[in-house]
């Protein structure tokens, strides 16, 4: 038995030996076959001879004998050699040449793949991302994010540190509990000793916070605990981008010390290039360094810290959430530091860090992909379409090539062969514009998207981009493969007449294609237009402040200076900078809208005792004089004044709903109130100002003069209401702050619509990429219109030249042409609004301001559609209508 086996083994192996050497050799083979196959019939021939036939009729005897001598041929190739590998080289052989002599069609359908297979490549990045790929942390399944559910604000999702140490310590859920300061501020530091000052925004971090995440340096090492305490040693570590952009990438520079704010820091390490905490904490953020934060410096600021954890290996997320439940609500009004405030009786609930990083997007980014998936869908439609028109010219080809002995299965692989082919060469295309475009994205730190600066076209898009191809040839190549097999001779010559049953039923099928086409494309721009729509009802949200024409510079000075001192430092900057040509207002704030908050206690009536949770708390700006009018804001009573200091009463502006809330149904103007433990009398009130984003209910917010030591403001940025265009006031401003501190920073003077722009560009980035994927579909779709009708038109040419000698007048064969279109283009956007109603109350969720049904948007997009088809179908009518119907008889 063993010898049997290995003589089979052996035997095996001889004849793969013996086909691959066939297959090398198959040149001299097809000689010798020839040769056999000629030898056959000339002995057949020869004997008919012997029994009286003549010479003709003796070899056309033999040949019938024979049988088809190709089809033997092709026989005896199958049975030799490697006969797929042999089969698929013809096949592209015989592709390449086919597409070589139609140049124009090869270049039309490889530019549509590419844009198709390019735009599904660059949205599944993007969505891969931020949604599918683990966050660039080791093992982040059991990373969470700690905050109250549904909490507005950063101190409404932060803690105290009391609360922070009372957690690491009690807790049985985590390894390690971590966090940072949420309230760090854009330029926060600068780098002297380099020339001007270098504006540097950092991060201060729990010393144990790339422990917690398990991030490890590129260089140097993590932070040691004598650097995270009060009086140790001041170091930093630098993000990869900036050690490269300031440094050169200089090796050398670990453990040496550089000035920052004057003062010498250790430089402990560099983080890795995949490490950026902007993308992942703070999106659309620069993050230059991170500090270790010294927690007696902020032990008393009250709720000031973000909290993460990495749970024990078992733990759950359910028991994670139970556990915090009954543990938060203990460290109510902190128990070994009283003065450190901290209200936690709403029990924290930890998310996953990867819902927290993205989870908000999860849906927008899931329509953005089934809207690339639709445009990818039209393509292979319209490419199934321009191949049954191109099949349909080669019907002759095809009946020819099954006479001469090739079957079904032979024609349909040679058809998806070039649909392969064509798509590779799109996907070829598709993927360098991908690569361009991804690197553009990359770079764009305006979009408040998360992770955003790390898409990039990797492995698993390239895979990605594999799937959709071969998926792509086979959908756009098998409908016209299928109706090409079925081709015969005398079909063939019956086709290659006019108006036959074979020619209406490709006419037939290539109207349904387009229908289809102009449906999916009715559903992209219904919701590109419902988006479109939503993004234009945000634009015209009241923000409660003006941002055009302003613009706004952090401002450095002091910190430890006497509120005296600050104030009239800031005095004489306002009134010399708002001495400058083309200034119409100052003020200072230390925070802007739309950007970092921090809400307080509730302001509350004198007088007046309050239920638990009866008031909410407010957002709260320490503001100047001239600040309400700079930002452009709606005042009713009196602004503050440079004299509302320590020696006038207490002041507060309110917004409409604090005053509303506190007072309602009376004039707020003039009431006193209590901040804490200050009485404040109410000098004014604005209008609600977006505080959060634009699309969300203005909180109460409270505004209290930084004149006043009560109210000391978290550093201080200069708004200036200009008529010049902010970059035409920059140099003047700059100059006017260093005459005043030559080491202010050379910071950015930015217009204050940055700050807008920066809040809705999520949704003016996906309303965006939707609104191209329109355009396309509807760019598309046309394009199938007109190749239908263009080549109706062309097979009608005899039947309209005799209507037209018959009488039609041009005009009437135009408006034929046209109604077929018409007819299409109506089949078709029936057909898209009845599936964009179910698809519109889908994205219900995404819209603002509109309706899903949204009657305007529904006969826009149908009026657009409608117009277009028209346009398609009237180059062809109009080509119809000069048919000389002399010339189409004569052809006849």
């Amino acid at each position: 038995m063993r010898g049997k086996g290995k003589g089979s083994w052996l035997d095996s192996l001889r004849r793969a030996a013996a086909r691959m050497g066939a297959f090398f050799r198959k040149e001299p083979m097809d000689r010798e076959l020839e040769a056999e196959v000629a030898a056959h019939i000339e002995m057949a021939t020869a004997e008919n001879l012997q029994r009286g036939m003549t010479p003709e009729e003796a070899r056309r005897q033999a040949l019938v004998r024979f049988g088809g001598v190709e089809q033997a041929k092709e026989r005896q190739r199958e049975s030799r050699g490697l006969p797929w590998l042999d089969t698929v080289l013809q096949d592209l052989r015989y592709t390449m040449r086919t597409l070589g002599r139609d140049r124009g069609f090869a270049t039309i359908a490889i530019l549509i793949l590419a844009l198709g297979i390019g735009a599904n490549v660059v949205v599944f990045s993007v969505v891969n991302t931020i949604l599918l790929r683990p966050l660039p942390f080791y093992d982040p399944s059991r990373l969470v994010w700690i905050a109250p559910a549904d909490a507005k604000g950063l101190s409404a999702s932060t803690y105290s540190v009391d609360a922070y140490e009372d957690l690491r310590l009690m807790n049985r859920s985590y390894e390690d509990v971590t966090g940072y300061f949420a309230f760090s501020t854009e330029d926060n530091y600068k780098l002297t000793g380099r020339g001007v000052p270098l504006p540097v925004t950092g991060i201060m971090v729990a010393g144990n916070f790339l422990h917690v995440l398990g991030v490890e340096p590129m260089l140097g090492r993590q932070f040691t605990p004598e650097e995270s305490i009060k009086g140790g040693p001041a170091a930093v570590m630098l993000s990869h981008a900036f050690w490269q952009r300031q440094f050169g990438g200089d090796r050398s520079l670990i453990g040496k010390a550089i000035a920052f704010d004057g003062k010498p820091v250790t430089v402990a390490g560099v983080l890795p290039e995949s490490f950026d905490f902007g993308a992942a904490f703070s999106p659309g953020a620069r993050v230059d360094v991170l500090t270790p934060l010294i927690m007696d410096d902020i032990r008393y600021q009250g709720n000031t810290l973000t909290f993460l954890g990495r749970l024990k290996p078992g733990v759950t997320l359910a028991q994670a959430r139970a556990e915090a439940t009954t543990l938060f609500p203990q460290f109510y009004w902190g128990k070994r530091f009283p003065e450190s405030k901290g209200n936690y009786k709403d029990a924290a609930r930890p998310v996953p860090l990867k819902e927290y990083v993205s989870g908000k997007l999860q849906r927008s980014l899931v329509v953005l992909w089934c809207a690339v998936g639709l445009i990818l869908l039209i393509v292979c439609v319209n490419l199934s379409n321009l191949l049954l028109a191109r099949s349909a010219a080669r019907s002759k080809e095809f009946a020819l090539r099954s006479a001469l002995g090739a079957g079904r299965a032979r024609l349909i692989r040679q058809l998806l062969t070039e649909s392969l082919v064509l798509a590779g060469a799109g996907a070829a295309l598709g993927l360098g514009l991908a690569y361009a475009l991804l690197r553009y994205l990359a770079h764009q730190g305006s979009i408040a998207l998360p992770l955003l600066s790390s898409v990039r076209l990797d492995g698993t898009a390239l895979g990605w981009s594999l799937l959709i191809t071969v998926s792509t040839a086979v959908l756009f190549g098998l409908v016209p493969g299928m109706r090409a097999s079925r081709a015969n001779v005398q079909e063939a010559l019956k086709d290659g007449g006019h108006g036959t049953t074979e020619g209406r039923q490709h006419e037939r099928m290539r109207t349904a294609l387009v229908v289809s086409e102009v449906a999916l494309a009715c559903v992209l721009l219904v919701g590109a237009g419902l988006l479109l729509r939503s993004f234009l009802r945000v634009l015209d949200v009241d923000l409660g402040f003006q941002p055009s024409t302003a613009a706004a510079v952090r401002v450095d000075y002091d910190e430890s200076m006497s509120t005296e001192k600050r104030s009239a430092m800031l005095e004489d900057l306002a009134h010399r900078v708002g001495g400058l040509p083309g200034v119409e207002e100052v003020g200072f704030s230390d925070n802007l809208p739309l950007d970092r908050n921090r809400s307080w206690g509730a302001p509350r009536i004198k007088g007046k005792t309050y239920k638990p949770g009866e008031l909410q708390g407010a957002f709260v700006y320490i503001v100047s004089p001239g600040y309400l009018k700079a930002m452009g804001m709606r005042l009713r009573g009196r602004d503050f004044t440079w004299q509302d200091n320590d020696k006038s009463e207490g002041a507060v502006v309110l917004n409409e709903s604090a005053a509303k809330g506190l007072w309602p149904g009376e004039d707020a103007v003039g009431k006193m109130a209590v901040i804490g433990k200050k009485d404040v009398r109410v000098i004014g009130v604005i209008a609600d100002v977006s505080d959060t984003n634009v699309e969300g209910k203005s909180s109460w917010q409270m505004y209290l003069p930084m004149m006043q030591k009560d109210w000391g403001p978290d550093g201080a940025t200069l708004v200036v209401r200009t008529k010049l265009p902010p970059e035409q006031l920059a140099g003047s401003v700059m100059r006017t702050l260093r005459e005043i501190n030559p080491n202010q920073p050379a910071v950015e003077f930015r217009p204050l619509q940055r700050l807008v722009d920066h809040a809705v560009s999520p949704r003016q980035f996906f309303m965006m990429l939707v609104g191209v994927f329109a355009a396309l579909g509807l760019v598309l779709a046309s394009l199938g219109i007109y190749g239908v009708i263009s080549y109706s038109v062309t097979r009608r040419t005899q039947e309209i030249g005799v209507r037209m000698a018959l009488g039609a007048s041009p005009g009437n064969v135009q408006m034929g042409v046209l109604s077929k279109t018409l007819r299409m283009a109506a089949a078709g956007i029936a057909v898209g609004a009845v599936v964009s109603i179910a698809v519109a109350n889908l994205i219900a969720s995404l819209l603002f301001g509109t309706t899903p049904t949204d009657p305007t948007t529904f006969v826009a997009m149908a009026v657009l559609l409608g117009a277009v088809a028209a346009l398609a179908g009237y180059l062809p009518a109009r080509r119809a209508s000069r048919i000389n119907p002399m010339v189409a008889l004569r052809n006849e």
